[in-house]
């Protein structure tokens, strides 16, 4: 089968281009994320298994092929690693056993050192308020996330429905709990990307 013919095969859109190709990709990102990208053989299972892959632009088998073949530029700056929540059910899926949870949170930190242009807009907006959440109740609390994001962006509005119904079915605390001893988790918040809050 011809290059074209597997990318397209994987879900890639675009042509590849070979001449653009960093070929110690593929390299780089097994050893920091320590999954087996060549173990791969494109049979789809993470893609049908992912519950937001209609919102990716490449399909997680597609990630990794545009990996195998070293898009560099391709792969930091598509949508689908920041769409990517880590719930792991690729990974669980995969007869491979390969971490795509893995992979996207290397290539989510890739893209950060590299101050590669987000696709989504405001997602990192979106994923440092989860992260603050986190840091200041050990655990999510949703309705805070979705406030201080709706103050970040200044998009009040939009998804208000949602937020209704939510709130009517209890999905939403609207008081944070905490965890017993905030302490403990102290030192997951040390990033050195990460902006001191």
């Amino acid at each position: 089968m011809a290059r074209s013919q597997l990318a397209v095969s994987a879900g890639i859109k675009t042509g590849i281009d070979m001449d653009r190709q960093d070929r110690f990709l593929a390299d780089e990102v097994m050893a920091r994320s320590g999954a087996n990208l060549r173990a791969c053989y494109q049979c789809r299972a993470c893609a049908s298994g992912c519950p937001f892959v209609a919102a990716m632009d490449y399909p997680p088998n597609a990630v990794l092929r545009l990996l195998i073949y070293g898009q560099r530029q391709e792969v930091l700056r598509c949508g689908t690693i920041w769409v990517c929540v880590g719930c792991h059910t690729c990974s669980s899926q995969c007869p491979m056993a390969i971490d795509l949870a893995a992979v996207m949170d290397t290539l989510r930190l890739m893209a950060v050192e590299e101050g590669v242009a987000i696709a989504k807009p405001h997602i990192l907006d979106f994923h440092e308020e989860v992260l603050r959440s986190l840091e200041r109740y050990g655990r999510a609390h949703k309705l805070g996330i979705m406030l201080r994001y709706k103050m970040a962006t200044s998009s009040w509005l939009k998804d208000l429905d949602v937020g209704l119904k939510m709130l009517s079915k209890r999905k939403l605390d609207l008081w944070p709990s905490k965890v017993k001893d905030i302490k403990e988790i102290d030192g997951l918040f040390q990033c050195y990307w990460r902006k001191a809050s």
